[in-house]
C-alpha cells in the first residue's frame, strides 16, 4: 500500500489570520517535503470564492511542484469537472503530464456546494448529468488518434483534436466519490476510486463496504476493477494534552469548515445529495470523544498502523493523508509526515520500501 499527501487548503476559521496566500505557499513547501520524505503522490485540491479552501488552481500549483521533484506523482483532489469546460480539463491535464515526464494521477468529482456552481452560472442541480458527459469526454479526447466531433445534452464541438497528448495512455483516472452513483460511474467507465473514510462509514457502514461494491459494479459492466484509495485525516499523538488538542483541531474543521459547505438542508439539497442531509446531522452531533477510525487516523505510530492494516486488508492500495488540517502549524505538519514515512509507512509493502532498498 501507497501513501500519499492531500490537503483541501482548508483555511475558513473565524478569526483566522493565516491569509490564503500564506497557506498555498505552505501547501507548496509540503508537497515538496512529501517527496524528500518518501511519499508516493501529492492530491491538491480545488475550491473557489474561500468557501472551505482557497486553493482553486491544482493544475497551476502542480506544475509548479512538479518543476521541483523529479519521482512524486501529481494529482487534483478533484478537479471540480462540472465547472470547466471537458476541452480545457483534457488539454491541461495532458500538458503537466507531459511536462512532469508522465506523472500525473487524474481525479475528478462533482464537489458538494453551490455556491462554487452559481458564479459560473452552472447548474449544481444537473451537475450529475453534466459531470458524466465530461468525464468521457476527457477520456475520449486523451485517448483519440484523430479529430473527433461531440453532440450531447451538455457540450457540443466539431472536429477537434487535443495537443499534446499526455504521454501515459491511458491516463490513470480516478472518480471522487461520496455517493452511489459516483461509485457507480467508476465502475461503467472503468475509472478507480477514491473514497473518504468517514463518509464510507456513514453512507456504507465502512470502507469494505464500499470497496464491495466497487467491484461487484465492475463485474456487472465487464470492467475490471480499477485502483481502490482512500483520503484520511491524520493526526500524531503521544500524550493526552496532545490527544485533546488534535481532536479539537478535527472537530473544529467539521464545525467550521465542512458543515458549512455542505448541502445540508432538505428544502434545497437536488435529489442527487440527499445523503448529505444526515450527514450533516451527524457532523453537528459529533464530539472529540467519538472519533474513531472509521474517520480519522488519530494516536502513537502503533494505533495508526494498525488502523491501516485494516484499510490494506479491505483491498484499498493507496491512503493520501490529511495532515495539514485544523488550522496545524506548518512545521507541524512537516514533523509529521516525517514520523509517518519513518514510524508506519515501513510496515506496509510500497514503493516507499523500493526506494529505501536502492
Amino acid at each position: 500500500m501507497d501513501f500519499g499527501y492531500f490537503t483541501l487548503s482548508d483555511n475558513r476559521y473565524p478569526g483566522n489570520t493565516r491569509s490564503a496566500e500564506q497557506l498555498i505557499a505552505e501547501i507548496y513547501e509540503q508537497a515538496l517535503w512529501a517527496e524528500t520524505v518518501g511519499l508516493n503522490s501529492a492530491w491538491i485540491g480545488e475550491h473557489h470564492f474561500n468557501l472551505l479552501g482557497v486553493n482553486a488552481c491544482p493544475n497551476i500549483l502542480l506544475a509548479k511542484i512538479a518543476g521541483a521533484t523529479s519521482r512524486i506523482r501529481l494529482a487534483p483532489a478533484v478537479v471540480l469537472l462540472p465547472v470547466h469546460h471537458p476541452l480545457h480539463v483534457a488539454e491541461e491535464w495532458a500538458t503537466l503530464d507531459l511536462l512532469s515526464g508522465g506523472r500525473v494521477d487524474f481525479a475528478a468529482g462533482r464537489g458538494y456546494d453551490k455556491r462554487e456552481y452559481d458564479p459560473f452560472h452552472v447548474s449544481f442541480a444537473d451537475n450529475q448529468g453534466i459531470f458524466e458527459e465530461g468525464l468521457e469526454l476527457v477520456r475520449r479526447l486523451w485517448e483519440a488518434d484523430g479529430r473527433i466531433s461531440h453532440h450531447g445534452k451538455h457540450y457540443q464541438f466539431d472536429d477537434v483534436r487535443i495537443t499534446p497528448k499526455p504521454i501515459q495512455n491511458p491516463m490513470p483516472a480516478y472518480i471522487g466519490s461520496f455517493s452511489k452513483p459516483s461509485i457507480e460511474l467508476a465502475a461503467r467507465l472503468g475509472y478507480g476510486l477514491i473514497v473518504a473514510p468517514f463518509a464510507a462509514a456513514m453512507s456504507y457502514g465502512g470502507l469494505k463496504q464500499v470497496a464491495d461494491l466497487y467491484n461487484e459494479t465492475c463485474i456487472k459492466h465487464g470492467k475490471k476493477p480499477g485502483r481502490l484509495m482512500c483520503s484520511y485525516f491524520t493526526h500524531f499523538y503521544d500524550t493526552p494534552a496532545q490527544e485533546k488538542t488534535q481532536r479539537d483541531r478535527q472537530i473544529r474543521y467539521y464545525k467550521e469548515c465542512v458543515i458549512p459547505a455542505l448541502p445540508g438542508d432538505p428544502k434545497t439539497a437536488p435529489p442527487s445529495y440527499t445523503y448529505f442531509i444526515d450527514m450533516v446531522k451527524r457532523l453537528h452531533q459529533v464530539q472529540p470523544e467519538q472519533l474513531t477510525e472509521n474517520s480519522v487516523l488519530l494516536g502513537n505510530s502503533q494505533q495508526i498502523t494498525d488502523t491501516l492494516k485494516k484499510v490494506e486488508a479491505a483491498g484499498f492500495s493507496e491512503v493520501i493523508l490529511y495532515f495539514n488540517v485544523g488550522m496545524k502549524p506548518h512545521q507541524m505538519v512537516k514533523d509529521e509526515m516525517d514520523r509517518f514515512m519513518r514510524e508506519v509507512a515501513p510496515h506496509f509493502q510500497g514503493k516507499h520500501l523500493e526506494r529505501r532498498a536502492a
